[in-house]
């Protein structure tokens, strides 16, 4: 059985404030969703913030991104032992905004996803197409592709500790979804390559939604066999529509 998990990405917002508020309001709900985990990735400077609240509470925290190796000379970046340090759980691993604005191409997505588990954080690699791509016919092989080229570097048994999402690009801060359906023939596609490599790692891998959950479209999602869960995006800046969200997932448990 697949636990869901609900993700928040809170990307490059927040002011001191508004986490602690946020937090403050998703704690006090959280005893109500003790079959979903959930977990928070704010910005770098919000960690010991965000550790210092959700400390001894079954909310689980990560990172939105990290950097390669333990130390070294590489101004503005973040180690995985580094947010270790500041109990993150999990980070972020080729979001399509690092594959897009950033240009990290999928040696380096791999190599990341390398050291988040040399440094024990569970990554979570975000896969995902463009508009273009899904118009010519290319979901699946650029699936394909991302996925192999971390199986390649890591190995298959590196899943056993890892968490897929699925974030088509066309559906990121357009106000676009994915239908049900739709999420559903990547999320079986992805699955099946598992399969293929690993029938325990297949079958146990859970794979997140990640493009536009927000409460009024989490439900249909969350009813399809192979989505266990959501990577939200601008839905967690606020605490009800997080909790919405939460609230969707529970019923399908």
């Amino acid at each position: 059985m697949r636990k869901p998990l609900i993700a928040g990405n809170w990307k490059m917002h927040g002011r001191r404030s508004t986490v602690r508020s946020l937090i403050e309001a998703i704690k006090q709900e959280a005893k109500h969703f003790q079959h979903v985990d959930m977990a928070v990735f704010p910005s770098f400077v919000h960690l010991p913030e965000v550790e210092a609240l959700l400390s001894n509470t079954p909310i689980a925290w990560g990172a939105q991104n990290l950097y390669l190796g333990e130390n070294g000379a590489f101004t503005g970046e973040v180690s995985g032992p580094m947010l270790a340090d500041y109990g993150c759980r999990y980070v972020l691993i080729g979001h399509s905004e690092r594959r897009t604005i950033f240009q990290e191409n999928l040696e380096l997505i791999a190599l990341k996803f390398q050291a988040a588990q040399a440094a024990g954080l569970k990554p979570i690699l975000c896969i995902g197409e463009t508009l273009a791509e899904r118009q010519s016919q290319q979901t699946e092989e650029k699936i394909a592709i991302q996925l192999e080229s971390v199986i390649t570097k890591a190995g298959i048994n590196a899943f056993h500790q890892a968490i897929i999402a699925y974030e088509p690009v066309w559906a990121i801060g357009t106000g676009l979804t994915a239908t049900p359906e739709q999420a559903q023939d990547v999320h079986a596609f992805i699955r099946q390559i598992f399969m293929q490599h690993n029938h325990e790692i297949g079958s146990t891998m859970p794979i997140l939604y990640g493009g536009s959950v927000k409460p009024d479209n989490a439900e249909g999602l969350f009813a399809m066999p192979d989505i266990d869960g959501a990577l939200v995006g601008g839905a967690s800046l606020e605490a009800k529509s997080f909790l919405g969200i939460c609230e969707k997932i529970s019923f399908v448990c």
